[in-house]
C-alpha cells in the first residue's frame, strides 16, 4: 500500500506536534521525574498512536501490536492498572468503553499551539 502524497487536513500538523511533544518530554524527564499520571499518559499515547497507525493496513496492525503489548507489560511492571478486556476480533464492532484507567485525552481544544 502506498501512502498518499498529502495527508488529510491537520494530520501532518498533529503528527508533527506529537513527535515534538515526545522529544520535549524525553529531553526534560529523568528517572526520578515521572509521576503515575505522567507514566499513564505516556503509555496511553504509545497505545493510541499504535492503534491509529495500525489502521493503515492489517499487516501494520500486527507489527504495532508489539508496541501495545510492551505498554501493557510496562504498566504491569510499574504496578499500574492494565486493561484486561480482549479487543474484539471482528472488524466493524464498536468496543465497549475501557475500564480501569483514565479515559484518553482527545486534545486541548482549538488553537492549542503546545508548550514552547
Amino acid at each position: 500500500m502506498e501512502l498518499v502524497e498529502r495527508a488529510l487536513p491537520a494530520v501532518e500538523e498533529h503528527a508533527d506536534q506529537a513527535a515534538e511533544s515526545a522529544c520535549l518530554l524525553a529531553d526534560v524527564v529523568s528517572a526520578g521525574g515521572w509521576s503515575v499520571v505522567a507514566v499513564e499518559d505516556a503509555l496511553t499515547a504509545i497505545e493510541t498512536l499504535a492503534e491509529a497507525l495500525g489502521g493503515i493496513v492489517p499487516e501494520l496492525r500486527d507489527v504495532l501490536a508489539a508496541a501495545t503489548a510492551a505498554a501493557s507489560t510496562a504498566r504491569r511492571r510499574l504496578g499500574l492498572p492494565v486493561d484486561t478486556e480482549p479487543e474484539p476480533a471482528v472488524e466493524g464492532v464498536i468496543p465497549a468503553p475501557r475500564t480501569g484507567r483514565r479515559p484518553r485525552r482527545r486534545g486541548l481544544g482549538p488553537g492549542f499551539k503546545g508548550v514552547r
